[in-house]
């Protein structure tokens, strides 16, 4: 007996329904069924078919989406496992584990909930990321995406999947319909997924901010991030009993130079609210620097300034709202800040 060998042949009882029937020629193996067997049933008309190298499915007819997210996961998967026997009790009794894979672009933005992303069985390609160095190749349903750096995978419906700014970034890089582009980053702010930053950054990351139709739908998830970041501002002073402020407002010197604009200011307290609504893009470091000179500038003043990032805002409203509650309460142990003219932005 080799390592090849398994142990006994094992009954397919403790599997889910679907990996009874969709499963590698190994795990076949480790349940005595042998090579020329699996040959014989793949046969053309025969009552099993190949989906994938190395992947079996055990019905005849079309696969559903299923059926092939996990075709392709156990294509992709399957050299970190080959060779191996099964014993007894190792593979759960619902679902394997897939190393070191996981879905991504279309296929991966529809597992996390995207109705501008299509229907499972209407997709050609089924995209899965990859560590870089794997010997593997797009063939069939399964289009292999390579990476220097694996995300961590979330678990939707049973399967690895790549976060959404991942999965959106692979999805884009695929796409050439401006239309279909600008959907799915919209639906990723105006659905809660994520914020514009994350998109933006993993954008950047695969090089795909010179595409002309890409930097169009960026510049107009950036305008949807920001709206739904100034309607979060606007909540948090209400539901949380702040005081209201002047809002979307530009600060000069008397008589002398602008001075930056703000999202929220409270005169008497000389407290300023600025939503950090930057995207990180090939000038990240000069916004930067503009942001810390003007609040370098205002503090100076004797102005407090309090950046607030939509993601905060988002995930810890009551936080930031204490935050700015404080600086408001200790604007009276300051010294008096310098008097600024305020002009509607």
């Amino acid at each position: 007996m080799n390592h090849n060998t398994p142990l006994s042949p094992r009954p397919l009882s403790h599997l889910s329904e679907v990996h009874r029937r969709v499963l590698t020629t190994a795990q076949l193996r480790a349940h005595g069924v042998p090579a020329a067997e699996v040959n014989e049933q793949c046969r053309p008309d025969g009552p099993w078919q190949q989906l994938l190298p190395g992947v079996v499915l055990l019905h005849s007819g079309p696969p559903t989406g299923e059926e092939r997210l996990h075709a392709v996961l156990m294509y992709a998967a399957r050299e970190r496992t080959a060779g191996v026997p099964v014993q007894p009790g190792a593979e759960g009794p619902h679902r394997p584990t897939y190393t070191e894979t996981m879905l991504t672009g279309l296929a991966a933005l529809t597992l996390h909930g995207f109705t501008s992303a299509p229907e499972l069985p209407s997709l050609k390609h089924i995209d899965v990321l990859v560590p870089r160095m794997r010997r593997l190749r797009s063939t069939g349903c399964a289009r292999i995406v390579r990476t220097a750096s694996l995300p961590a995978a979330q678990q939707v419906k049973g399967v690895p999947v790549a976060p959404v700014p991942r999965a959106l970034a692979d999805a884009v890089a695929e796409l050439s319909d401006a239309n279909a582009v600008r959907g799915l980053l919209t639906e990723a702010v105006r659905g809660g997924h994520c914020e514009p930053a994350a998109v933006v950054r993993e954008l950047n990351n695969a090089k795909l901010l010179s595409r002309p139709h890409v930097v169009d739908a960026v510049d107009s998830l950036l305008a949807e991030g920001r709206a739904i970041a100034e309607d979060r501002l606007y909540r948090m002073v209400s539901e949380h009993g702040l005081p209201d402020p002047v809002w979307n407002v530009d600060l000069r010197l008397p008589g002398g130079p602008h001075l930056g604009g703000l999202d929220a200011y409270w005169p008497e307290q000389a407290v300023a609210v600025e939503l950090d609504t930057r995207a990180p893009r090939q000038d990240e470091d000069a916004l930067w620097s503009e942001y810390a000179r003007k609040r370098e500038h205002l503090e100076r003043l004797g102005i407090t300034v309090v950046h607030i990032t939509p993601k905060k805002l988002r995930d810890a409203m009551e936080q930031q709202a204490a935050v700015v509650r404080t600086a408001l309460m200790a604007s009276a142990d300051r010294d008096p800040a310098a008097y600024v003219v305020v002009l509607p932005r």
